[in-house]
């Protein structure tokens, strides 16, 4: 029996896809997995019981995840859940700031009399343009940024793309290598980044000052991504037309030429089911078969489902070779291993999972110099 905590609210499609080996529970120091949303967990101190964490969504940077790692606590995310939703949205910023909504709203709400006669005096100060003939930049061509470039060429724009790791597939997507020079050929920019310590300010002044004048950006992404002060100054200037942007904060709050939307990117029932029916998914695959999949702190390791016998799932540090490490362990105490795999940090922490006909199998313990290096051993058993 496996016990959940959640620290946000869960939607029930995904939460009715534990079974009845799993029970949901208050006390947090007793669970062995925890579902969350946005609350922070970065002082967080863990239960030795904890083995898993699934983010219901993209985004972990409320998440310790060198800790867990360092703690035996595989973290999981979503990717791609809730992509449609915050592509959407994507596409609402580019309305709002290229027809002028935000504004010609407040002005319209303001009006008591005469309202025929002042919309048509009025009605030219919000006078905006038309998205399609543009051309749209996308920085980030993971599974939100391509939905995004689809959504925008059928709607006429043009799309240019700049992502290291993104190999083209005929998405009509013209790729650059170079940011700068994708910048300055842009009417609109958009970023779809994960926030690392690479990307953190990386639209700053000097990206700044290559994109093409008048342009509007808009960020889904991340805060951090986008350096405030620099942002500041470009907006002052007339560099950058308007920034939309999912993440209000302090230092753009009352600021002229800036649309400020509260956070709503994965903000549908649709999203939030799908994130949690993932999130739950993927955990049950990690307690039930040893999988780690959609890993943010591990790499990939699927045997696909235990069918008979039983899976040994080890994280260890500080081997030059864990498999053979492991593999010579559950030699000694004569447990037949018919399939091995095993995957390492760069930091040395790595995941190994081996698999047994053995049925009850009893708790390992490692001792002497190797024990020191084991951080967790759990028994899946069919």
């Amino acid at each position: 029996m496996y016990q959940i905590a959640t620290l946000n609210k869960i939607s029930p499609v995904g939460l009715a896809r534990l079974n009845e080996e799993y029970i949901i529970t208050e006390e947090i120091e007793k669970a062995n997995g925890i579902l969350v949303r946005s609350q922070d967990m970065l002082e967080m101190e863990f239960s030795e019981k904890l083995k898993a964490v699934a983010r219901a969504g993209a985004g972990v940077n409320n998440i310790p995840l060198d800790r867990c790692a360092q703690s035996g606590i595989v973290v999981f995310n979503t990717p791609g859940a809730n992509a449609n939703a915050v592509k959407e949205l994507v596409i609402c910023g580019l309305f709002l700031a290229a027809r002028n909504i935000h504004p010609a709203l407040d002005w319209a709400e303001c009006l008591k009399e005469n309202v025929s006669k002042q919309v048509e005096k009025g009605k030219s100060q919000f006078a905006g343009h038309e998205i399609a003939g543009k051309t749209l930049g996308i920085i980030g061509l993971g599974a939100i940024g391509r939905k995004v470039a689809a959504s925008a060429r059928a709607l006429g724009m043009e799309i240019a793309g700049y992502d290291p790791y993104y190999v083209s597939g005929g998405e009509g997507i013209s790729i650059y290598t170079d940011l700068k020079e994708m910048l300055e050929l842009c009417d609109f920019v958009t970023l779809h980044l994960p926030a690392t310590d690479s990307t953190k300010g990386m639209l700053n002044k000097e990206m700044f000052e290559a994109m093409k004048d008048g342009a509007v950006l808009l960020n889904f992404s991340r805060d951090k991504l986008v350096n405030d002060m620099d942002l500041a100054v470009a907006l002052e200037t007339g560099k950058i037309a308007q920034y939309v942007t999912d993440f209000p904060n302090d230092n753009l709050v009352d600021r002229d030429k800036v649309i400020l939307l509260p956070h709503l990117g994965a903000s549908t029932e649709e999203a939030e089911d799908n994130c949690a029916v993932m999130a739950v998914m993927q955990m049950r695959n990690f307690f039930e078969n040893g999988n780690i999949i959609n890993s943010v702190n591990f790499p990939k390791i699927d045997m696909g489902p235990l069918e008979q016998g039983s899976r040994i799932a080890f994280i260890v540090k500080d081997f030059d070779d864990p498999a053979t490490a492991v593999l010579e362990f559950l030699s000694s105490a004569e447990i037949q291993v018919t399939k091995v795999a095993a995957v390492r940090r760069e930091d040395g922490v790595a995941y190994v999972l081996a698999e047994t006909p053995v049925s009850d199998i009893q708790p390992l313990v490692v001792g002497g110099e190797s024990g020191a290096k084991v951080i967790s051993v759990r028994i899946i058993e069919k």
